[in-house]
């Protein structure tokens, strides 16, 4: 009786440290446990409601937690729901190296474990990822900063970068400078802010085999996925810029959050005369920057489709089904089966595209354009 007591007192503390949320969970335990980095990004949060949502429809009990950044915590939410009965782990890494552990725990339980959007890497327990096409997300912002500087010469580029501990941050990067890396060797840009990837000038550096050398460089550009850090260093690159790496710019920043800080950084300096900025996620925040200008782009991954893909993995795992992919991706031990889901680029021309899905409110977005 006493070790009842403490298996469910251990369960109701976890769940109160972690943060539950999307309880869906009968007597019997739950299903399907999904661990995702924090609820303080709209990103997350709207994949939250996606996933309760879907599975709750589709007849799954489920219960979200988010690790809030970080690792420890990701690590005692996997612990959380192996109590809980979880047959099929879905899991979005803070850190792609320390959540390891937590997915090897999910295994030796029996559980089947689905990478989220982040590739955990090093580890053979894994066995499945779903994900957006993340080399195409970097090379349509790659692209889209090259088209909009077309015929110019010598424009001064500004390199970001997502978080080192992320795998997702190297595929974003890799993508981009699969495109950059020849408009820079035309001179049609100049990098400006990261000393030391001239050397790459002209050549493609690819996740697998070049992993040091992409280290590398996003150990210089690397924001961390955190809004202060990105716009302290985009502040710093400015003031340390000389007046021929200013005026009109391009700037390659890695998702909204980021974008946004950096945009603020940049829109302060009165040498910028103009620049173009990427960015990634389509939150309604970076939406409104968007139509006031202050944000060129953004990619849309409608996190609803990737959360039903997801779903239909889960589906079929559960119901002793192979489960549908379209991809491998190499996570350094093993190639990982992975069902992919496409992306879109969302400008100021085609800003009703995610309003129009319900992804986003135009409530939400101000100066939408009637």
């Amino acid at each position: 009786m006493k070790k009842t007591v403490s298996i469910v007192l251990a369960i109701l503390l976890c769940c109160s440290l972690a943060g539950c949320a999307g309880q869906t969970a009968g007597k019997a335990g739950i299903q399907v446990g999904i661990v995702l980095p924090t609820r303080d990004e709209p990103r997350w949060t709207q994949d939250e409601a996606s996933f309760t949502s879907i599975l709750e429809k589709a007849g799954f009990s489920s219960r979200v937690l988010f690790s809030q950044g970080d690792p420890a915590t990701e690590l005692t939410n996997v612990e959380s729901l192996i109590l809980q009965g979880m047959k099929v782990l879905v899991i979005c890494s803070q850190d792609a190296a320390a959540a390891t552990a937590a997915v090897e725990k999910a295994r030796k339980e029996g559980a089947k474990v689905i990478c989220y959007d982040r590739l955990i890497t090093d580890t053979e327990n894994i066995d499945y990822y779903v994900t957006f096409n993340s080399f195409d997300v970097g090379v349509k912002q790659g692209q889209f900063l090259i088209d909009a500087y077309e015929g110019q010469k010598n424009v001064p580029l500004y390199l970001y970068a997502g978080a080192t501990t992320d795998n997702n941050a190297y595929i974003f990067f890799s993508g981009a400078w699969s495109v950059l890396n020849k408009a820079v060797a035309e001179g049609q840009f100049v990098v400006a802010n990261c000393p030391g990837i001239e050397k790459y000038t002209g050549v493609p550096l690819d996740v697998d085999t070049d992993r040091d050398a992409l280290s590398d460089i996003l150990g210089i550009i690397t924001t961390n996925w955190d809004f202060n850090i990105a716009k302290s260093a985009a502040e710093a690159d400015l003031t340390a810029a000389p007046a021929a790496k200013k005026g009109d710019v391009a700037i390659l920043a890695p998702n909204d959050g980021t974008a946004r800080a950096i945009a603020d950084a940049f829109s302060a300096d009165d040498d910028i005369t103009s620049y173009v900025i990427t960015g990634q996620d389509c939150e309604a925040a970076s939406l409104s920057y968007i139509c006031s200008g202050l944000q060129s782009m953004t990619i849309w991954k409608n996190t609803a489709s990737l959360a039903q893909t997801t779903c239909d993995m889960v589906s079929a795992i559960l119901d002793g089904r192979e489960p549908a992919t379209t991809a491998t991706y190499n996570n350094g031990v093993k190639d990982v089966p992975s069902a992919e889901t496409p992306v879109t680029v969302i400008t100021i021309e085609n800003v009703n595209e995610p309003v129009d899905a319900g992804y986003v409110s135009k409530d939400d977005i101000a100066g939408y354009p009637d």
